[in-house]
């Protein structure tokens, strides 16, 4: 748009130098920015470099008259809903009149104009301008904060993507060095400690019996190495796949909680990247960890679901069922880790109980990137 900005613009269209002066002087007192045009061909280019509150447009007008300017004006995309109030004479019949409206012009005003009348009528229509100009400076500014919004979440979901794969990664190498390092060592100092007890002299049974324990507390402390090892990043995970890992960690939890696991899988596992493997499997863990702490369970059914490029993992429980004010609440740590796990790849958590019959959780990640 041209011009000052901080006004409405109204465009005053007549082939009268005298009917443009006269305009424009019974305009100026009413701060608008008027702008004239002698002709109906000098209105089209008017309206193609500027946006007016209003045109008053002069019916009558040699080439291009009014009722075709204003045909024209409506064509156009830009001017479209631009208002357009004919001058019409006084001895000028009703026809003219239906010919404007049927133009497309909104009103119109007698030549001369009765300043009141025409101050009232283009005010209006300047006020009309107005609002709906600030309408749009309103909706653009939304615009902008939901993009800035978006983006501010986007940047949000790569960073936690992000986060998540150096703990993974960190994770992995120090479950490397745990099960390399210390179980090695373990290793070799049972070996070591078997070679004493061999060489024992005879009659030294206290000795003997000591050796015996110590080569047991060294076999819990490798058992411990593997534990710790497994839960800081299981190795069937890499090196067997998603289902592998669901299925030793379901037999995992229910050796160790006694809570009776029952696995569904289906018969094909889908192709998976590491990041949407190892989340799945991550989030599979919590809700486990959290049938185990607080469901009061002593069954859980755990379903694998694959369908419309999405994977649903639902764990159904039965036990007392989470209260509907607990699923979101924003202490629920556990359910805003299950969320953010999945949050990078378009993933979505839902969580569903019933007083007394169980929960339900149901884990989804797209197979690709949304």
């Amino acid at each position: 748009m041209t011009g000052d900005a901080s006004r409405a613009s109204v465009l005053v269209v007549d082939d009268d130098p005298k009917s443009r002066l006269a305009l424009r002087a019974l305009l100026d007192d009413m701060g608008l920015r008027v702008v004239s045009a002698a002709s109906g061909d000098d209105a089209l280019r008017r309206v193609l470099e500027d946006d007016f509150a209003v045109v008053l447009m002069d019916a009558h007008m040699p080439g291009v008259d009014g009722f075709e300017a204003t045909s024209l004006i409506r064509q156009r995309e830009r001017s479209r809903h631009t208002p357009i109030i004919f001058l019409t004479g006084a001895y000028e019949d009703a026809p003219s009149v239906a010919r404007g409206y049927e133009a497309g012009a909104v009103d119109y005003i007698v030549k001369p104009p009765v300043p009141e009348i025409l101050r009232s009528k283009v005010g209006v229509f300047v006020a009309l301008y107005e609002k709906n100009a600030e309408l749009r400076r309103g909706i653009l500014e939304r615009r902008r904060a939901e993009e800035r919004a978006r983006r501010s979440e986007d940047n949000l979901r790569a960073l936690a993507a992000r986060l998540q794969r150096v703990r993974e990664e960190e994770w992995a190498r120090i479950a490397r060095e745990i099960h390399d390092e210390l179980g090695q060592a373990l290793t070799g100092l049972k070996m070591d400690l078997k070679w004493l007890a061999g060489r024992l002299a005879p009659g030294q049974d206290a000795l003997e019996e000591r050796a015996w324990v110590m080569a047991a507390r060294i076999d819990e402390a490798v058992q411990s190495v593997r534990r710790i090892a497994s839960g800081l990043r299981p190795e069937v995970l890499d090196q067997l796949g998603l289902f592998a890992a669901i299925e030793w960690q379901a037999a995992d939890f229910q050796r160790r909680s006694g809570i009776r696991c029952l696995v569904s899988l289906p018969e094909a596992a889908p192709e998976l990247d590491a990041e949407r493997s190892t989340a799945a499997f991550r989030a599979f863990q919590e809700l486990l960890t959290n049938v185990a702490r607080h469901a009061n369970a002593t069954r859980a059914d755990v379903r694998v679901i694959v369908n419309a490029g999405t994977l649903a993992l639902v764990v159904a429980d039965n036990g007392r069922g989470i209260e509907p004010r607990a699923v979101d609440h924003p202490r629920s740590l556990g359910l805003l880790g299950l969320r953010e796990r999945v949050m990078p790849f378009g993933g979505t958590v839902e969580i569903a109980g019933v007083a007394g019959e169980g929960t339900t959780a149901t884990v989804s990640i797209p197979l690709a990137v949304k």
